[in-house]
């Protein structure tokens, strides 16, 4: 079976405007084209509603909201790829820790809030399909592990939060209904989290394809573990099953980058050396988890942002995003060492015989 091979580059707008170049065999091309010709098929491009404060500076991240979106669609398109929209529902990040309710939105309740998702689903989609750039598949929220939208959608208003993911999966279904519909929670290898989840929304029958999973092996545990939950809640809920985010590091070398988060402890939890060599085994043997999974539930493997080369400037976060997030972390380059690109733009092996896997 032909698994996803996946990445998310939403970075990329940002990291090129400050002069990132990438190159395979020794040439420089265009990151799209590159992607394309070592098996890429598939793009997740994650979309904030209005990444920008009231003086109109950038939060940063990638600063992806619909133009930025737009144009990276038709660059995966125009290399013959298709992509994943990822609704983040917020005007900047959103994960199991912030899922923080997009500025307009602030003042919205019940069935205003839900018309909201509904009406900004739809028009999205409606701007990308007259583009001619309609999504395979589409994410309904960003780890939402405990709900979007707080506090009126947390994972403690099961009800709530189900009808808020129901308007958004509407909107879908309505104007991109050939478009595969998926929820992602975090921690891949957490069973019990996993059925709670599943469990508490069954009532509301939510209307979905895929259960998309983070798997992050420093933080998240064996493949094996991961493999068993793959098997639980892809025949417990009757839904194919996908790695949305994963990553490792090639090396632990900060490379000049501050806030990075792959360190030497960290390589230790996963069992795999940080070396090209190691992030390829580690990748070749997700991609061999993922296809062992029963009854071919398991359809593929997204990269995490594998062209965040270690640009100082390209941050997760500008102030004016911090401030937005009310985050105090520091907001420096965190993943360069986790790229599936060398500190150069030069391909990792483990991008160049992404084909193989």
């Amino acid at each position: 079976m032909e698994l996803i091979k996946g990445v998310d580059v939403s970075m990329i707008k940002e990291l090129e405007g400050h002069g990132a170049a990438y190159y395979l065999d020794g040439r420089k091309g265009d990151l799209f084209e590159i992607l394309s010709r070592c098996g890429v098929d598939t793009v997740r491009l994650r979309i904030w509603q209005d990444p920008y404060d009231d003086k109109g500076n950038p939060y940063g991240g990638g600063g992806n909201n619909l133009q930025t979106t737009i144009e990276l669609a038709r660059r995966t398109l125009d290399n013959g790829m298709s992509y994943l929209l990822d609704f983040h529902y917020s005007d900047f990040w959103a994960d199991p820790g912030k899922q923080i309710k997009p500025k307009a939105w602030r003042g919205l309740r019940g069935e205003s809030l839900e018309t909201a998702v509904y009406l900004h689903t739809v028009d999205t989609l409606k701007a990308l399909k007259n583009e001619g750039l309609v999504p395979a598949m589409v994410q309904v929220g960003n780890e939402i592990t405990n709900g979007l939208l707080w506090p009126d959608g947390h994972i403690d208003e099961a009800q709530t939060m189900s009808a808020l993911l129901q308007a958004g999966m509407k909107g879908v279904r309505e104007i991109c209904p050939d478009s595969r519909i998926v929820l992602h929670l975090d921690f891949g290898t957490d069973n019990a989290m996993y059925r709670n989840w599943f469990d508490k929304t069954m009532p509301y029958h939510l209307d979905f394809d895929v259960i998309g999973m983070s798997y992050y092996p420093h933080w998240n545990g064996s493949m094996q573990l991961l493999l068993d939950n793959m098997n639980d809640v892809s025949k417990r809920y009757h839904k194919d099953v996908m790695i949305a985010e994963t990553s490792i590091g090639y090396t632990t070398d900060a490379l000049g980058c501050r806030g990075i988060v792959f360190s030497k402890e960290l390589e230790k939890a996963t069992g795999y050396p940080a070396t090209m060599e190691g992030q390829e085994t580690f990748l070749r043997d997700l991609y061999r988890t993922v296809r062992s999974v029963e009854h071919n539930r398991g359809i593929g493997v997204f990269y995490w942002e594998p062209a965040w080369l270690p640009i100082p400037d390209c941050k997760w976060a500008n102030p004016s995003g911090c401030d937005y997030m009310n985050d105090q972390a520091e907001a420096g380059n965190t993943m360069a060492n986790q790229a599936l690109f060398d500190a150069a733009g030069n391909a990792n092996s483990a991008l160049v015989h992404l084909r193989e896997m």
